[in-house]
């Protein structure tokens, strides 16, 4: 980032660190989170927490993004690299670090930055959100019925059990699909239940970012080309032999899911490149939804990162206990 931000951002950097418990930045994919949240880390005297699902796995490197040591300037980083790629992902399990995380921080008496996109993993960092349980003979099969039928046969099943779960789920998410389907299963009680309204949370200042559509998805292009430069067929390649294929969360990653169809050899390289763009962009408009829905989060356009630094950091300050 540029020195004109840190410059300006210490200038406030004490008096916003006090009271403000969490700082969460927040939005859609490529928008410029993970440098904003080191940015304001070092001005805070905070550490990030992750809250990206994706970056949790080992070896995930290129293809989620994932700040390299050197880029992180010094700035301890959390919960990135936990899990290997066979391990499905677990919210409930997510939401147990991330607390240990986040009061360790701040039993030190350091300001925890939260940074992901993930709607829900940030949620449960948050919140006091209450998961319902996993049953292995119930996902079984579920999943089998999945590969046998199709994601749209079940959700055609989940429209009739829980039609506001339907409608916030799309029909290709089969992944989603089957867990709905599951807690149905398990608690008898809809899907959406599960999850309450927008009420109280640990003490944070969200910090959304966005930018308008052309330049996110330009961003998200570019974003898309920078890994393929960067050596993501062999990082895929590598990660198939430590059993990617097998791991039910992270085989179905944005651009690994897309790569493990090129080296199955159903597309060419440019078709698996072209597939992940589209993907992308279809998954950051659903991250604007899931975060738009949210009257906590304070917006912030992006598009110049030197304001956006500014601004973020204005409203932890303004919002502190302290002030």
């Amino acid at each position: 980032m540029l020195d004109y931000e840190e410059q300006q951002l210490a200038v406030h950097g004490e008096t916003a660190g006090q009271g403000a418990h969490i700082i969460a930045v927040v939005g859609p994919t490529a928008a410029g989170k993970s440098r904003l949240a080191i940015v304001l880390a070092r001005a805070l005297g905070g550490e990030v927490v992750n809250a990206d699902s994706m970056q949790l796995y080992r070896g995930m490197d290129i293809g989620t993004a994932k700040e390299p040591e050197a880029a992180r300037q010094g700035v301890p980083h959390h919960l990135l690299d936990v899990w290997p790629v066979t391990r499905a992902a677990s919210v409930a399990d997510y939401q147990r670090l991330a607390r240990a995380a986040i009061d360790d921080i701040t039993a030190r008496s350091r300001v925890p930055v939260l940074v992901g996109g993930s709607g829900l993993y940030v949620r449960a960092a948050l919140e006091d959100l209450d998961f319902p349980g996993t049953d292995g003979a119930t996902r079984a099969r579920l999943e089998a019925e999945l590969e046998r039928a199709g994601p749209a046969a079940l959700h055609a099943r989940l429209a009739r059990l829980d039609p506001a779960a339907a409608a916030a789920i799309l029909p290709s998410n089969g992944r989603r699909i089957v867990r709905a389907l599951e807690v149905i299963e398990i608690s008898g009680r809809p899907f959406r239940a599960t999850m309450p309204g927008y009420g109280r949370s640990r003490p944070a200042v969200q910090v959304g970012l966005f930018l308008p559509r052309p330049e996110l998805d330009r961003r998200i292009a570019a974003r898309v080309d920078r890994m393929w430069q960067a050596g993501f067929e062999a990082e895929v390649r590598e990660l198939a032999g430590s059993g990617l294929r097998q791991g039910r969360t992270a085989s179905r990653a944005l651009g690994y899911q897309q790569m493990l169809r090129y080296l199955d050899g159903s597309w060419t390289l440019d078709q698996a490149r072209a597939e992940t763009i589209k993907a992308t962009r279809r998954f950051a408009r659903r991250q604007e939804s899931w975060f738009r829905r949210d009257p906590r989060v304070r917006w912030v356009d992006a598009s110049d990162p030197s304001a956006a630094a500014e601004r973020a950091l204005q409203l932890a300050y303004v919002a502190s206990p302290s002030r």
